[in-house]
């Protein structure tokens, strides 16, 4: 029997995973969402979900139970953003004069004292860096970025992550520090800006973001927090905290522009970040803002200081409660939810489901790909369990992108396929002595675009497999499995601030190894590997 559980622990391991989740407005049935103009000005929802604008171009649309990945594009956007974007596109503005007036207002909202919309949270960390470097001085702006005054930005260690790519854009030197004492060592003439990624762990760490803040004051180096997935409480706990600069996905919690961010800092650090982005001629000249964006993002940032997020908590609630009851009586079959924490990010209660394949009939990697191939597609978080040897499975609910009623059917598709699996069969088995795999191998990857190379220094013992893999800049572990001809090697490579999966898979042939290698988001390439 499904046993439902409540657990307050920490949710920080489901940030990197599931993105901010957003609140939920009544928009009625899935599909609402897709809105279209009548003559009166007014937009109205076209809810046919097996007939719009995507289905028309062979696009299916999902029920979205995972989350604002960005990749399933993001949050679903409020009704009056939505309205707002409409009427904004039926005018022409002068665009210094708007992004003026919309800054000023969200700062007044949001408790900054200078604003400015960007397109998304990636832009702003981009922006302020450039800011930071190059001011509003046009012979540095146009030299840019070849030529800079101030070259280093300094990220502490613990807050090293795949978005700091948004700093790395444009060319500083990046300096890791992991103490205050390296902090006061390494903060020079030449530090342009310190970067930190928000979250509980930058609170705790003893490089806590006060302590950062307080030494770069003393150094009058400006700090940037990067909070995308974080709810804009006010009074800003960053700004209190001393940050010079906050950021804000538009597209998460606020459920504003999916193309859209906030970045929240001085008047003269906001206009230099604005003055280095569209529509001048400047570095940013790419990370343009339209009026639409501007305009859907301060409605955003509007009704966010007006929507009623103790009643949105409370719906999820019920929601993921509806999905666990309705999962009762499957064997093996257990449910729990864990309520949001401290963390401002990815507030809302979410629910995981576990169960023994061997029991039920189909893992938890089997059961999203049937949700996904399914009518209504349906795309839930996680998914765990692959046969034959890893047969503990669970999948995870996120309610935030839901919209009302939208849980019912998530409920009855995965209660459909767990209660009456199709016929799922293990993975084929590759017979046959093991091959030989022992040594340094040369491989060449063909990606779709270019080719790479890389060497593995492999020791083999039975059917197991490690050892080292070199790549062009990166190096790290391999380790793989060999049954009969065949060979798996999964090796992951740590590359400034990000993680690069490599998972080999192919046949083995005397001095010959190829097939293909799986990249994760990166795709899929095919390899070949000689013997040295």
């Amino acid at each position: 029997m499904a046993q439902l559980s409540l657990n307050r622990s920490s949710r920080r391991d489901l940030i990197r995973n599931a993105g901010i989740l957003s609140g939920a407005a009544a928009l009625g049935p899935f599909g609402n969402a897709a809105t279209r103009a009548t003559t009166d000005g007014v937009l109205t929802a076209d809810t046919n979900l097996n007939d719009n604008l995507y289905t028309r171009i062979g696009i299916r649309p999902m029920i979205n139970a995972r989350g604002t990945y960005t990749i399933i594009s993001g949050s679903q956007s409020l009704p009056e953003v939505k309205q707002a974007i409409f009427e904004a596109s039926r005018y022409y503005v002068q665009l210094d004069e708007l992004m003026a007036a919309v800054g000023a207002e969200i700062a007044s909202h949001m408790g900054a004292p200078s604003a400015i919309v960007t397109c998304g949270c990636e832009a702003a960390i981009a922006l302020a860096t450039v800011a930071c470097i190059c001011g509003t001085d046009p012979e540095l702006s146009q030299s840019f970025p070849y030529i800079k005054k101030r070259s280093q930005v300094i990220i502490p260690k613990y807050a090293r992550n795949p978005y700091d790519f948004g700093v790395r854009m444009s060319g500083p030197e990046i300096v890791e520090v992991a103490t205050d004492d390296e902090l006061h060592a390494k903060i020079s003439d030449q530090t342009a800006m310190i970067y930190v990624l928000s979250g509980p762990r930058a609170f705790e760490e003893p490089l806590s973001i006060k302590t950062i803040c307080a030494i770069a004051k003393e150094r009058n180096v400006p700090v940037f927090i990067d909070a995308a997935a974080e709810e804009p409480v006010v009074p800003n706990i960053h700004l209190t905290a001393g940050a010079t600069f906050v950021a804000y996905s538009g597209g998460k919690c606020m459920r504003g522009p999916q193309t859209a961010g906030v970045l929240l800092g001085p008047k003269d650090l906001c206009d230099a970040a604005f003055w280095n982005a569209a529509p001048h001629h400047n570095w940013g000249r790419a990370l343009k803002v339209g009026k639409e964006e501007a305009m859907g993002m301060l409605t955003a940032v509007r009704a966010w200081y007006k929507r009623d997020h103790n009643a949105e908590q409370r719906q999820w609630l019920e929601w993921i409660r509806f999905i666990a009851a309705a999962l009762q009586h499957i064997p093996s079959l257990t449910s729990e939810v864990t309520m949001p924490d401290a963390d401002l990010s990815n507030r809302a209660p979410t629910l995981a489901i576990r169960w023994d394949a061997t029991k039920v009939g189909i893992t938890g990697t089997e059961l999203v790909e049937m949700l996904d191939r399914g009518t209504p597609r349906i795309f839930v978080l996680g998914g765990e369990g692959t046969r034959p040897d890893k047969m503990a499975s669970s999948i995870g609910i996120m309610p935030y992108m839901l919209q009302p009623g939208e849980y019912k059917t998530v409920a009855a598709m995965i209660s459909k396929y767990l209660r009456n699996p199709s016929k799922h069969t293990d993975p084929p088995v590759y017979s046959g002595p093991a091959a030989k795999l022992d040594g340094l191998w040369n491989v060449r990857i063909q990606y779709r675009r270019g080719i790479g190379t890389q060497r593995f220094q492999l020791t083999q013992k039975g059917n197991t497999i490690s050892g080292k893999q070199q790549g062009e800049i990166f190096q790290t572990g391999i380790n793989g499995t060999v049954q009969g001809d065949h060979a798996v090697l999964t090796g992951t490579m740590a590359a400034s601030g990000n993680d690069i999966q490599f998972v080999f898979s192919g046949t083995v042939s005397g001095d010959s190894f190829s097939g293909e290698v799986k990249l994760g988001e990166y795709g899929i390439a095919t390899f070949q590997a000689t013997r040295a």
